[in-house]
């Protein structure tokens, strides 16, 4: 079962991930983000807090297909916070630009056809703003969009987060 859960930045998409996962036995969480300033150090550490020690955590910015293919035996659910984290990581690490030329992007799109074990995925919603005003911006909106069109696609479950509320949008409760 994959379920992506997406909205709007502080729409509550994290917090019910955690809810959705809190069922499994064997959970681990994969974490994409960097600490490369103090408010994200901030923001890790408020997601550590959150998730407790309910998690075996692993640390992987770039290549979440790898993490999921070494995932520690008897592994019930996965969650994945977040693809745009990973997308922002790949831009500004990788220099990516281009979805269609990212094997990172490829090898983790092609385990959804079979993973590991159930996956609950966490992404932003970008879409539905106004258009931003530099290139870089653009670029980042695009391929976020892509990727999670990609995902969706692949999900048997998506989730649209709106004001802390899940609303179903593919798939059963």
């Amino acid at each position: 079962m994959i379920t992506l859960i997406t909205g709007g930045g502080r729409s509550g998409k994290s917090r019910y991930a955690l809810e959705l996962a809190g069922s499994y036995g064997k959970r681990v969480f994969i974490a994409s983000a960097v600490a490369i300033d103090p408010e994200m150090r901030k923001r890790i550490g408020n997601h550590r807090r959150e998730r407790g020690n309910g998690f075996v955590t692993l640390e992987v910015p770039l290549d979440p297909a790898a993490a999921l293919q070494s995932l520690p035996p008897g592994t019930e659910v996965a969650l994945l916070d977040c693809l745009t984290v990973w997308l922002g990581n790949l831009m500004h690490g990788e220099g990516i630009s281009d979805d269609s030329s990212c094997v990172e992007i490829e090898s983790f799109l092609d385990l959804l056809s079979s993973p590991p074990c159930d996956l609950i995925i966490v992404t932003n919603e970008v879409g539905m703003g106004i258009i931003p005003d530099n290139a870089m911006a653009r670029t980042f909106r695009d391929l976020a969009g892509r990727l999670n069109q990609r995902v969706a696609a692949k999900a048997d479950r998506v989730i649209l987060m709106v004001s802390g509320v899940p609303l179903v949008v593919k798939g059963c409760s």
